[in-house]
């Protein structure tokens, strides 16, 4: 079976506290542990009102003391927005905390706008440009490389392993080069999927960290008991996308029935497009769109996102995922 890894943007619905999303991404990184899902990721978001997870490394610490086994790592951490050795110190304390447990996935985008990114670093002298120079000093920073003149500690010493996240080819040749494993956020930017994944195969150079390519890639799940249920589940992800792309994010809306047939020919291209990385429906239909989705890709993992307005029924559409990865 394809190992299978959850991402979660940690939803804000729109009658919801922050403080509720946190207690139920715990619950459901508690859920996913059982089912057996292998990783449980956390992405960094900023200034969106509809999303916890703007301190990644605290959620994580958050989630791995209401787990016991299962990774825990960031999907990703916006380096740009980060001097290399705070987030060494700040993974570093994790991996303190959470032995054997974490992930350290990086990407290059500012998971904000020009604006936010601003307030993050005070300047924007450091950019994406400067992100494969960044990643090789955090690196150095996790081995302790005695020739950075400083420490950092908690973090030296400890090879967090990391990740490579992107939308693009640009982290596919980075990853290749650096050797180590690959996630494509597929799930809201499929475009270069195909391309970017053969560019990391083929370019791939073996490291300390990894010997052969390792691959991951993100992929929507709407699992319900009818298929009726899960395209009205859906809808409030599909509301959300829509409202990022029209410039007008906010709080995670109530589903909404018919809500994909109400929008414009456009708006419905435009939804379609994105999520054409999906499967909605039942634990058949999701068995189908996985094994497809498999045999394209040929991917190491699944990276499965699902945003649901509803607690309950995000975490049945989770135990609908599993079955329908076991069932293949």
């Amino acid at each position: 079976m394809t190992k299978l890894s959850f991402l979660d943007l940690v939803p804000v619905t729109d009658t919801g506290t922050i403080s509720q999303s946190l207690a139920n991404a715990a619950d459901l990184a508690r859920h996913a542990e059982a089912l057996g899902y292998g990783r449980y990721w956390v992405a960094e978001h900023h200034g969106m009102t509809g999303i916890a997870s703007a301190a990644t490394s605290v959620v994580l610490a958050h989630i791995g003391h209401a787990t016991d086994s299962i990774r825990i790592g960031s999907a990703g951490i916006m380096l740009p927005n980060h001097a290399p050795m705070v987030i060494a110190e700040q993974f570093g304390t994790l991996e303190a905390l959470f032995p054997g447990r974490i992930d350290l996935g990086l990407g290059r985008a500012p998971g904000s706008d020009q604006r936010v990114a601003r307030a993050l670093r005070r300047t924007l002298a450091s950019d994406e440009r400067q992100f494969p120079q960044d990643v090789l000093e955090l690196q150095a920073f996790l081995a302790g490389d005695v020739q950075l003149g400083i420490t950092a500690v908690p973090g030296a010493g400890t090879y967090i392993p990391l990740w490579i996240l992107g939308s693009s080819t640009f982290g596919a040749q980075l990853a290749a080069m650096l050797g180590l494993p690959y996630a494509f956020a597929s799930h809201f930017a499929p475009d270069a999927l195909d391309e970017a994944l053969d560019i990391y195969r083929r370019q791939f150079k073996p490291s300390a960290q990894l010997a052969e390519p390792y691959a991951a890639a993100a992929f929507n799940v709407f699992a319900a008991d009818t298929r009726e249920e899960a395209e009205l589940l859906a809808s409030s992800q599909q509301q959300a996308f829509v409202a990022l792309r029209t410039g007008n994010p906010g709080k995670m809306q109530p589903p909404l029935a018919g809500y994909k047939d109400s929008l414009p020919p456009n708006a419905r291209a435009i939804l379609d497009h994105v999520l054409q990385c999906s499967a909605v429906g039942t634990a058949d239909d999701i068995a189908a769109g996985l094994k497809a989705f498999q045999a394209r890709t040929g991917v190491d993992e699944i990276i499965v996102a699902s945003s649901m307005y509803d607690h309950t029924a995000r975490k049945h559409s989770l135990a609908l995922a599993m079955q329908a990865a076991k069932s293949l």
